[in-house]
């Protein structure tokens, strides 16, 4: 991957709806080269998904709830279960698996406390495998995304 490649990137990140025109304009390519560089950098996964972030509050979702999981078991097959129970969830817009207090950290994305209660009950409650959980209710959404170059 070189400068180009990251350049390319960069770009895309933020707006992946640029043409490869408007691209090679921005980095000083041909489109035809930019295409083929889109395509290696597809195919080779360091572009994983091209999507549209979508405003939570016009499409009704207006709680953002941030909760940390800790398992009572973190042995594998209980783990697997479990993510894959949370890669399954509508509600469940981020899923992390991380050392410290908490074995999960997720971004959970519902209507209101009402949606967010049945959650719990769903997949914290009937789940024999969670010890505790905690919930931190998004007041404000000070900074969205997925950038890191």
């Amino acid at each position: 991957m070189d400068e180009k490649d990251l350049e390319i990137l960069k770009l895309v990140q933020s707006n992946s709806r640029l043409t490869a025109d408007a691209l090679g304009h921005e980095i000083g390519l041909s489109p035809p080269a930019v295409q083929k560089r889109l395509k290696r950098l597809r195919s080779n996964g360091a572009i994983e998904k091209e999507i549209a972030l979508l405003s939570p509050s016009k499409l009704g979702r207006e709680m953002t709830v941030i909760v940390q999981v800790v398992l009572e078991r973190e042995n594998r097959v209980h783990l697997e279960n479990f993510k894959r129970k949370m890669r399954n969830a509508a509600a469940v817009q981020q899923c992390y698996y991380t050392t410290g207090e908490a074995d999960l950290v997720l971004i959970v994305v519902v209507e209101n406390i009402k949606e967010y209660e049945q959650f719990t009950q769903e997949f914290f409650f009937d789940e024999s495998n969670v010890t505790r959980f905690t919930s931190s209710v998004v007041m404000d959404r000070v900074k969205v995304s997925l950038d890191i170059l």
